[in-house]
């Protein structure tokens, strides 16, 4: 048993859901959250770690929402913040023939949302502690060699633009940051061709993400510890 905690934003299934099993697992006390007030699988898992794991109610893309969480929460402190919370298009059509309104759906929710969460929430984090955002490896410029993808991609991308600018103004502080690139793993979003199983993947996402603790300043990561190309 430990005494560390961990905010996790975006918790109700797949890899969010999985972080916060393998969490407990291990020890941790979690705060996951869902969006709306349906039953979800953290419930199921709240009922097996009973006052380990809280639950709340977020829509990362309301700024209000993010504000009154921060409210409900005043007073706590977390040993990492870690955002999963994430979507992607429907179809993987070129990028002059997304609608404008999907576009900004997916940048909202993939890049500006978890942003408004990390600055709402930062107050919360233990000033040596971490705060943590799934990317993509889709997110990487230099990688990306076959053009398919473009919203996804695209809004990755900006999200890792948005955490380098974050850490630059976050310079010099104790606190490590990490930009986590699960790779191709198969869950709603992921689809049923991935390669790799949430169950065989998690664990290490999570071992990687725990040996930053300590080590101030911004990684992009992959599930092995490598560093991503920006």
């Amino acid at each position: 048993m430990t005494d560390k905690h961990l905010l996790l934003i975006g918790a109700s299934r797949g890899l969010g859901l999985a972080m916060a099993a393998e969490l407990l697992k291990t020890g941790w006390n979690v705060v996951g959250t869902v969006r709306g007030n349906a039953r979800t699988g953290l419930h199921d898992l709240a009922d097996a770690y009973q006052g380990r794991l809280g639950i709340e109610s977020l829509d990362i893309t309301e700024p209000d929402q993010i504000a009154a969480l921060h409210a409900r929460l005043s007073g706590r402190s977390f040993d990492i913040l870690f955002v999963n919370a994430g979507t992607a298009n429907a179809h993987d059509d070129p990028i002059a023939v997304v609608s404008t309104e999907e576009y900004a759906r997916v940048m909202v929710t993939n890049a500006l949302g978890p942003m408004r969460v990390i600055e709402g929430l930062q107050d919360l984090v233990s000033p040596t502690g971490m705060i943590g955002i799934m990317s993509s490896g889709q997110g990487s410029i230099g990688n990306n060699t076959n053009g398919r993808h473009d919203v996804y991609r695209g809004t990755k991308a900006a999200l890792n633009m948005h955490m380098r600018s974050y850490a630059a103004r976050h310079a010099g502080e104790p606190r490590a940051l990490v930009l986590m690139a699960p790779g191709w793993i198969r869950t709603d979003l992921g689809g049923p061709n991935a390669p790799v199983s949430v169950e065989d993947a998690i664990p290490k996402v999570v071992n990687v993400l725990l040996a930053q603790e300590g080590k101030p300043g911004l990684q992009y990561l992959d599930r092995d510890g490598h560093t991503v190309p920006w």
